[in-house]
């Protein structure tokens, strides 16, 4: 049943028209905020021991993950032993604004889990990233309309996405080692290429030290950008790595579909190639417009990425 048809019926059952409309129009947010409150209060009150402990046994999103967290603090060390000394880790929230996702990243709300308190829990914290990374370059704006000091931060957070998935390597909720990196247009694409190298290269030094030589690896690249008079960004990034990973695969991707829409100029994946010849995904990015929107200035720029934490320990466990 779609949500028009479930709305519908709850109109009809409430004898309330447009019910959603005047729960998002006509109250103001901390109106709604206090019904919300107390409707989940009051349903709360209703529930017995039984009913909470049957939840947590059946509800997708709230059972523990199968990962050793031991592995994953292992990774967490190496990963953050392993990165750059102008990269500035951080440690996130749970939650962040309400359209995190949906309003940066144009990704649909729905694959967020909303809260009552107009925040939600965080689904892709490359976004949260990216706010943190706006804050920062406009502070450094207003000191300096031109500033070009980049802004490189870090971050290891869990995240939950609601999105039901058929193929059993993706999970509900799932740990990412994210990169973000913002500054200003140097022209020539130079900082994105110089970016994107810089994510990549800390994926792999990172990912051949907590995993060892093997599994093989593979980066593919593929080139979005309009402009290529000055070389292509692929061709520019692979240039930059491959003779620093002779044991890569290094190659153009021209076919990828997805991301397209989403990353700008360039993207890159990174997979794991098993011994059975099957791929596994393991880190993606690109450069997206985010800072621009957030700041209101076309001259801004910046590259975000993502590793499995949960991909690699299982690699390291087979």
């Amino acid at each position: 049943m779609g949500i028009d048809e479930i709305l519908g019926r709850i109109e009809r059952e409430t004898g309330v028209a447009d019910l959603a409309a005047l729960l998002t129009e006509r109250l103001e947010p901390a109106d709604l905020h206090s019904l919300l409150l107390e409707v989940y209060r009051r349903r709360a009150d209703h529930r017995s021991p039984a009913a909470v402990l049957s939840d947590f046994e059946s509800n997708r999103f709230v059972r523990p993950a199968t990962t050793d967290p031991g592995d994953l603090l292992r990774w967490d060390q190496v990963a953050f032993a392993s990165l750059p000394e102008e990269f500035e880790p951080i440690e996130l929230s749970p939650v962040c604004p309400l359209g995190t996702n949906s309003v940066i990243a144009t990704v649909s709300q729905n694959k967020s889990l909303a809260t009552i308190r107009n925040v939600e829990v965080v689904s892709d914290a490359t976004n949260v990233l990216a706010l943190e990374c706006a804050l920062r370059r406009r502070a450094l704006l207003r000191q300096k309309p031109k500033a070009p000091t980049p802004v490189h931060l870090a971050a290891s957070h869990r995240l939950l996405r609601t999105q039901a998935y058929e193929d059993p390597h993706l999970l509900p909720h799932f740990r990412l080692f994210m990169l973000c990196s913002a500054g200003r247009d140097v022209g020539g694409g130079r900082f994105q290429i110089e970016a994107l190298s810089e994510h990549v290269r800390f994926y792999l030094h990172a990912a051949r030290s907590f995993a060892g030589p093997s599994p093989s690896l593979r980066v593919s690249v593929t080139d979005l950008a309009s402009d290529s008079s000055y070389g292509s960004f692929g061709s520019r990034v692979i240039a930059a790595l491959e003779g620093q990973f002779p044991d890569v695969d290094f190659r153009f991707d021209p076919s990828r579909q997805t991301g397209r829409g989403y990353y700008s100029e360039i993207c890159f994946h990174i997979h794991a190639i098993l011994p059975s010849g099957r791929s596994l995904e393991l880190a993606d990015g690109g450069a997206v417009d985010w800072t621009q929107k957030l700041l209101s200035n076309a001259k801004e720029r910046l590259v975000i990425s993502g590793i499995s934490g949960e991909r690699l320990c299982s690699l390291v466990r087979d």
